[in-house]
């Protein structure tokens, strides 16, 4: 018998459909697929006695993770797709990583609302935890072009963190992999750029600031070269609205103070606003008109 639509209507309820499942003891359900007894189990505050704020700061970072696991597999592909020289399917990779990358900035807005009188209530409990060892986010940087050994070692307790820290260190940065793109479309990029120490940092070569200077001159003319440039741009903007919103909220919440992991805290942050990761992007911007 099917209801009266204007019965429910009257009785404010949504009356289910005839079609819908109800019965999921052998079928698979929602929960079933996401795992979601094992993923909302895995919250476990340690405050005694309980503090109510320890539950935001525990989900504000699992969800976190949970972003930087995804964007680091959409780093790997775009970097794979470039290295295929599949251009347009790279930058469909890198349009959702930016989505992935505001999500991120945003969810520091949520953490703002503890205030340093309710952090100071679960600090203790952290002990010498700190994001400085998220090994994802360290994968990003690295997968990105901020390439740095030492890093490497924070991880030496978690051999499977290190082992995908030093295969990343070893392996072209997604930067790496555009310039060699370049190359094989008959761009004139310098062979220090071509042959250089992937597990180093990037750094600028003029030369390559020409290159760059000659698409910006004509962008008609090199039109998915160009294209390319400014997503990267975008990405590297967004990042640095990340690592300066995180700074913002550590500011707010413990002043000048020094981190749980050992760092100066808001001193450490900042020091990370002056890393770039596609230098001649932004050197170029000098050259244009």
């Amino acid at each position: 018998m099917t209801a009266d639509p204007d019965t429910a209507r009257s009785a404010n309820r949504r009356d289910l459909e005839q079609g819908i499942e109800r019965d999921f003891s052998r079928r698979m359900s929602y929960g079933d697929y996401l795992q979601l007894d094992r993923l909302l189990s895995a919250q476990h505050p340690l405050s005694d006695p309980p503090q109510h704020d320890e539950l935001l700061f525990i989900v504000q970072h699992q969800t976190s993770e949970l972003w930087l696991k995804l964007l680091i597999h959409e780093l790997r592909s775009a970097r794979a797709l470039l290295a295929a020289d599949e251009l347009p399917q790279a930058l469909k990779r890198l349009a959702r990583v930016k989505h992935i990358q505001h999500t991120l900035t945003d969810q520091w807005s949520v953490l703002a609302t503890l205030t340093p009188s309710e952090y100071a209530q679960i600090r203790p409990f952290l002990a010498t935890s700190s994001g400085f060892q998220s090994a994802q986010y360290r994968e990003v940087e690295f997968l990105l072009g901020n390439k740095n050994a030492d890093m490497v070692e924070v991880f030496a307790h978690d051999p499977g963190a290190r082992a995908e820290l030093q295969q990343l260190l070893a392996e072209p940065s997604l930067y790496d992999e555009f310039a060699r793109y370049l190359h094989r479309r008959g761009y004139a990029v310098p062979a220090a750029v071509l042959d250089r120490d992937v597990t180093q940092p990037y750094r600028q070569d003029d030369d390559l600031v020409s290159v760059f200077a000659e698409v910006y001159a004509t962008p008609h003319e090199h039109w998915g070269v160009y294209e390319t440039c400014e997503e990267l741009v975008d990405v590297e903007d967004n990042f640095q609205q990340w690592r300066f919103r995180h700074l913002q909220v550590v500011q707010r919440t413990i002043g000048q103070r020094t981190g749980t992991g050992g760092s100066s805290g808001v001193h450490f942050l900042r020091r990370a606003l002056d890393l770039t990761f596609f230098p001649e992007l932004y050197a170029v911007r000098a050259q244009v008109g």
